[in-house]
């Protein structure tokens, strides 16, 4: 480690002018290129106390072994010139922006004498127009398919083309009219270029004039009676708008900008681009980036701006581009994007309307791909093994907690409340073990009374396991499983659970009991995440208390400040934001809470979903259709006699009759029904038959709608 005074330049030797400068190591690396408005201000705050520097500065001052500079003219030049060094020594400690994937390109290759439509990724080449880049290379061909209908230009490759000339037949393109067939001389090369211009034209957002000039070309054609061609012009028209509805309108005022947003935290950054010309989004990419210097947003927008443009000339830097934060000072950018483009470029923050709305949808999927991104890091084992190590050092336990279960309670108002459980081995999540439950003990909403329910049930069904193999044993038996445990996977099922009947999943390293079920739980945590604060904390460690289990730690993770809250303990213990630990935790909890969402939400729609004839023991999906065939609809069905629904095919005389209560049960204005007899009556509910009998009333059962 150097230490930074042994090379400070001597006082009066560094310039007060803009300039570039370069930090060296003791190999006389670049590790670090800058620029100032004045090298003399920027490089002595470099060379002040360590202590007052930031943690990757002191790093860099500490790791370099010289520094050296180069005086130029404006603040334009030090842009330039700081892109061109990063782009040749690429130093390890400046931000260096990495696409998130290789994007496809629609390429139209004007460098040759025939030019080619193609989908192209990678570096860009010379005298080759780009539009994009897009999503996927698919969203290009289902483009390029209807543009070719108007401007047939060659889409095959140089051998096809060179076998097509030799053998003087086109392709089936040439022969479909999707191709000019230059090959075999159709149009010649100044023809079939100018088609290519035009399809350029119109990729750049000029579309309007060709869609103007063939509808009067239409219009002249059905003057002239030639029907057919007016018939063919129409099918172009609809081609070329099929085609821009690809692209929706985003902007009114068919402006042609570029919309940069950042997402950041302490450790990294993520910069989307979308790219508008026309008013239609034309194009999207991404980068990512490791903050390995002190660096504001602004400072991030620079750098993605000379990324995104620092080999770009003429039409390709836009007349305007938006971005959260400006550079500062914003002037030599904004200098130096005129001079890319060749005329002025707009540089701002939007403040209001559809640019405004648009730069907050780009933030978005800035946001999304910070996240995405963080998910794939998550699956470095060395990241993991760091998580769990400050989990465990967080909440002293004795060892990493290679086995955590977070639990949540989901429910809309009180209604469908049910729970999930996940499980993260090693940091990874194991779906396989995933469980779900539907709260039974009482009805209402009582998160606190739900946890302890969830924990209750769950490690009841653990200690049952452990009686069965011999690991545990009492005096008393262990309390017994209750039934609304379901264990549900995120693919296809593959077998049932005998004790709810609802389906499971087997994995081929799960323990499984003598008849050959897996065993649903028969692994304990070290850890179990809660999602909530002190109450639901202190309800799971209440739970595994009165099952005198106190080998397994709880904590909980309070959404609104990211505290995590112990068992008795009056303040919560706060984790560094940066921290790996803290970030396990929170996917940990994001995941329970998905996973509960998504349960109660089935079990919702399943309740809206359902019918009286549900509840009929015996009466499958068949006969339900068939029923509702033959009278066309419940209501018909609900004043239909027993006689007349032993019409319907497959239905008995006792299957009429449960089918008849059934549906005046859950129908309070439904006529009472003789089930002797069979008979409609009139009679208010409580009343009795013609006949005597008693008669079964459409009383509403008060648990109509939910499952049990």
């Amino acid at each position: 480690m150097a230490d930074p005074s042994s090379y400070r330049p001597k006082p009066g030797e560094i310039p007060d002018s803009p300039g570039v400068y370069r930090f060296r190591d003791e190999h006389r690396r670049v590790i670090y290129v800058g620029k100032a408005k004045s090298l003399r201000q920027r490089l002595a705050n470099y060379f002040q106390d360590l202590a007052g520097l930031h943690p990757r500065t002191r790093s860099m001052v500490t790791t370099a072994a010289s520094v050296e500079w180069t005086v130029v003219s404006t603040e334009v030049e030090a842009l330039q010139l700081e892109y061109s060094w990063i782009k040749e020594y690429d130093p390890r400690f400046n931000v260096k922006y990495r696409d998130d994937k290789s994007y496809p390109y629609l390429a139209v290759t004007m460098n040759e004498e025939y030019p080619r439509v193609q989908v192209m990724r990678g570096h860009k080449k010379k005298g080759v127009r780009y539009f994009g880049p897009y999503a996927h290379a698919w969203a290009i061909r289902d483009t390029v398919d209807l543009l070719l209908r108007v401007f047939p230009v060659r889409t095959c490759s140089a051998g096809v083309f060179k076998n097509a000339t030799r053998t003087g037949r086109p392709c089936l393109l040439g022969y479909i009219g999707k191709c000019s067939a230059p090959c075999v001389d159709r149009v010649s090369a100044d023809e079939h270029r100018e088609l290519a211009d035009e399809f350029c034209d119109f990729m750049t957002g000029r579309t309007n004039t060709y869609i103007r000039r063939l509808e009067k070309q239409m219009g002249e054609a059905a003057e002239d009676m030639e029907y057919e061609r007016a018939a063919r012009l129409r099918d172009d028209i609809e081609a070329l708008k099929k085609a821009m509805e690809k692209n929706a309108v985003v902007l009114a005022d068919a402006t042609d900008a570029d919309l940069i947003a950042v997402a950041e935290d302490e450790l990294e950054a993520a910069v989307q681009i979308f790219h508008v010309r026309g008013g239609r989004v034309r194009g999207q990419r991404g980068w990512v980036t490791d903050k390995v210097e002190e660096i504001t947003t602004g400072a991030l927008v620079e750098h993605a701006l000379q990324q995104l443009y620092g080999e770009e000339t003429g039409d390709a830097v836009p007349k305007e581009v938006l971005v959260p934060a400006l550079p500062d000072p914003v002037e030599p950018v904004q200098e130096w994007l005129t001079t890319r483009r060749g005329s002025g470029v707009s540089l701002r923050i939007p403040q209001r309307g559809d640019k405004k709305a648009l730069m907050e949808t780009v933030q978005r999927n800035a946001q999304q791909a910070l996240v995405l991104h963080k998910t794939k890091r998550a699956s470095d084992l060395t990241t993991r093994s760091r998580a769990l190590e400050e989990i465990a050092d967080a909440l002293e336990l004795d060892s990493a907690p290679l086995r955590i279960e977070c639990y949540d309670i989901s429910h809309l108002q009180g209604d469908d409340v049910v729970a999930s459980m996940v499980v993260f081995e090693d940091g990874l999540a194991r779906k396989s073990e995933y469980r779900r439950f539907q709260i039974k003990g009482f009805a209402g909403q009582d998160d606190v009374r739900s946890m302890h329910e969830v924990i209750t049930r769950r490690f009841r069904r653990y200690l049952a396991e452990k009686e069965k193999t011999g690991e545990w044993a009492d005096d008393e038996p262990a309390g017994s499983a209750e039934n609304g445990e379901s264990a549900e996977h995120e693919s296809s099922p593959t077998g049932t659970d005998t004790l709810t009947g609802t389906d499971t999943l087997t994995s081929a390293n799960t323990l499984t009991e003598d008849d050959g079920r897996p065993k649903k739980f028969a692994y304990p945590p070290q850890l179990v995440v809660v999602d909530g604060g002190a109450p639901q904390v202190a309800a799971a460690r209440r739970a595994l208390d009165e099952l005198g289990i106190d080998d397994i730690a709880v904590c909980g993770l309070a959404k609104r400040l990211e505290e995590v809250w112990l068992p008795g303990d009056d303040d919560p213990v706060v984790l560094p934001r940066t921290s790996e630990g803290l970030y396990l935790l929170q996917r940990v909890r994001d995941e329970a809470h998905r996973f509960a969402i998504s349960y109660q939400r089935t079990k919702r729609s399943k309740r809206f979903r359902s019918s009286p004839l549900d509840d009929v023991p015996g009466l499958g999906d068949t006969r339900k259709q068939a029923l509702l065939k033959h009278f066309g609809s419940l209501k018909k069905l609900r004043s239909a006699t027993i006689d007349q629904i032993c019409e319907v095919p497959g239905i008995g005389r006792k299957t009429a009759e449960t089918i008849a209560v059934a549906l005046a049960r859950s129908a309070p204005a439904a006529p009472a029904v003789n089930t002797a007899t069979g008979e409609i009556m009139e009679e208010e509910p409580g009343t009795m038959g013609s006949s005597g009998e008693p008669v079964t009333t459409g009383a509403p059962d008060e648990r109509r709608g939910q499952e049990t």
